[in-house]
């Protein structure tokens, strides 16, 4: 079981069930509005208003280590960003009533920290496009130590027990402590029963369900298909966007994440906030997760994964199997 007499893991769960909770209230009180950041990606009321409780809790409890968060206030602070700043605010203020539009933009500015030998990563909501559109996303936050993970926490709002896509369900917290396993409890309510999670045991490739992203920009959706080919995969996959899948893959609902590099960005090096919480997570549930190469995923490079080569994530038992269909697909 979790230790939660260790501070970083108790408040890695409390705030994240708090900023998934939040999101959802956001989701069905608002018809959300969005600017773009230069990415193209549509960034919401509440990416901000998560990052900046998050940053809020994280500067109170353990102000000192970092946090490398994906998002800053500057959108906010430019004039087309007023009317939102302002909605941030009033729903941090239902919280923290002594929330000002100047202290949202300081508690999300906390997360400009660069990585160093310890610090906290989060993505305030990991699939942006999939929370518009009301299907999946998550609240993802870890903590590195040494480049590596080792506690990560995910609010799945629209995820039961961490095996259903159900968006009126009660929503489910996973997280998981380098040698303490992971484990699932509700997202609504008090009540923290937990489960623990383990990977599937499924060995026969023909049999492995891939979790397939909805959105595709960052992957190559031929190349899958090659590698589903080249397992004689008879299986459907399992279509779902953010780190919610790995809450998925770490419960044993599916057996493959591939991030492959898209033809169009062929220079794609993974952001650690997308990878960081997610990876801790399978990993205690008893998979594995490497690059395309088969090398471990290094946290200690910056702000992206610069020496890896997109993502493999499997139940562990069918990893060899992969990377060598990888490597006939020449991916």
């Amino acid at each position: 079981m979790l230790s939660f007499s260790e501070p970083k893991v108790k408040i890695a769960f409390e705030v994240v069930r708090k900023a998934a909770r939040l999101m959802r209230v956001i989701q069905r009180e608002t018809v959300v509005s969005s600017l773009e950041k230069g990415d193209k990606s549509p960034v919401t009321i509440a990416d901000f208003a998560s990052q900046a409780l998050i940053g809020y809790t994280l500067m109170q409890e353990f102000p000192e280590i970092p946090l490398v968060a994906e998002e800053t206030s500057t959108t906010l602070r430019a004039p087309e960003g007023v009317e939102l700043l302002a909605q941030v605010t009033g729903y941090l203020q239902r919280m923290l009533p002594e929330t000002t539009p100047e202290l949202v933009c300081e508690w999300i500015d906390h997360g400009g920290a660069e990585p160093g030998q310890k610090f906290w990563v989060l993505d305030p909501i990991d699939g942006t496009k999939g929370y518009l559109r009301g299907d999946q996303y998550a609240v993802a936050l870890g903590l590195v130590e040494d480049g590596i993970a080792q506690i990560g926490a995910l609010g799945c709002p629209n995820l039961t027990d961490a095996t259903l896509p159900d968006p009126d369900g009660p929503g489910c917290v996973v997280i998981g402590a380098r040698g303490q396993g992971t484990w699932v409890t509700e997202m609504e309510g008090d009540s923290n029963e937990w489960r623990q999670l383990k990977v599937s045991d499924r060995l026969d490739g023909s049999q492995a369900r891939l979790m397939r992203s909805f959105e595709s920009g960052h992957t190559n959706v031929s190349q899958i298909d090659l590698l589903a080919d080249k397992l004689g995969v008879q299986v459907d996959p399992v279509r779902m966007d953010s780190q919610a899948k790995y809450a998925v893959l770490a419960a044993g609902g599916g057996e493959v994440i591939v991030r492959l590099l898209s033809p169009k960005q062929p220079d794609y090096h993974e952001k650690i906030w997308d990878q960081a919480a997610g990876s801790l997570i399978l990993e205690e549930a008893g998979g594995r997760i490497t690059d395309l190469d088969g090398k471990s995923l290094d946290f200690a490079q910056g702000r992206m994964l610069i020496k890896n080569r997109g993502v493999l994530a499997s139940n562990g038992h069918l990893h060899e199997t992969l990377l060598k269909g990888l490597a006939a697909v020449k991916a």
